[in-house]
């Protein structure tokens, strides 16, 4: 279902406006219909934003924007529409401010809109992990950090690259999933962070696949993570594999969709073997699942 975003504040200068009134035309944030797929905008996920400039086709104009802080990269559709991916984080109210620009050759014209979004069900999980992982100590704590920091620049450099993958995207496994990105995660006894991944079965050395087509943006041995690799594809999005046993690929390869990059291990913070598998938006940390939801690029 098409629908136009609401809450649009137009922030055109005064002279502008007053040029483009005078041609009987309002200003180009007003001529802009909004819409989105899925068409139910869900917090945690990413999804496609289109934006339909009225009129004819105009080549001319740009659009660019962002929102939760993350830059987007609209691409220009042969169909005159603009696209781009769109982070939405797991936290914050019923409604997603999102920044548009859109530039006509003479001025540029931004305004505010507001996404509506829904509110995902999630459950609570309680699990049991060694000591030293549920409660690490200061030297632990400092490695974590550093780790974190590390894993958050690469998903951000995701926006400096192309976008690389055109068709659908495929599940790392094709085993059950075991655990759902969102839900609460108590160890041992402690309640201490959400699970912002999607967990598969797997037994040790079973394949772990890419997503999508991408460019290896990190091997790494984490604390929490243990052996991980993650996927640059482009357009701001990263994809992240971890608790490997095994890594098949190097920083810099290009790898295809349903290409095999690893395997599964119990590396890291772990229960038990498995593939825990996230999906970033820059850095928004958002359900991996969400992913298959998005219309093939390349069906446009």
């Amino acid at each position: 279902m098409s629908r136009r975003l609401f809450a649009i504040t137009c922030l055109a200068c005064a002279a502008a406006a007053a040029r483009l009134a005078a041609q009987g035309l309002p200003p180009p944030a007003e001529r802009l219909t909004l819409e989105t797929q899925p068409t139910a905008a869900m917090r945690g996920t990413v999804l496609w934003l289109y934006a339909r400039p009225a009129g004819s086709v105009d080549t001319s104009l740009t659009l660019d924007g962002s929102a939760a802080g993350e830059p987007l990269h609209f691409e220009h559709l042969p169909d005159g529409r603009f696209r781009s991916l769109l982070g939405v984080p797991l936290d914050g109210g019923d409604t997603l401010p999102i920044v548009l620009r859109l530039s006509t050759g003479t001025f540029t014209d931004t305004a505010i809109v507001s996404l509506l979004v829904e509110h995902p069900a999630l459950v609570h999980e309680r699990l049991t992990v060694a000591p030293r992982f549920a409660e690490p100590d200061n030297a632990s704590r400092a490695r974590i950090e550093g780790e974190v920091a590390q894993a958050r620049a690469i998903s951000r450099k995701a926006h400096d690259s192309p976008r690389l993958w055109t068709g659908a995207f495929v599940p790392p496994r094709p085993s059950r999933i075991t655990s759902a990105y969102g839900n609460g995660r108590e160890f041992n006894g402690s309640v201490t962070s959400q699970h912002l991944g999607t967990d598969f079965a797997g037994k040790v050395g079973a394949p772990v696949r890419a997503a999508g087509r991408a460019v290896v943006a990190l091997v790494a041995n984490f604390y929490l993570a243990g052996r991980a690799v993650y996927l640059d594809h482009g357009g701001g999005l990263m994809t992240g594999y971890f608790h490997l046993s095994r890594v098949d690929v190097a920083v810099g390869d290009t790898v295809a969709a349903g290409q095999i990059i690893g395997a599964v291990g119990r590396t890291g913070r772990t229960t038990g073997p498995h593939l825990h598998w996230i999906a970033r938006y820059g850095s928004i940390t958002v359900d991996p699942t969400s992913l298959f939801r998005l219309a093939p690029p390349d069906a446009e």
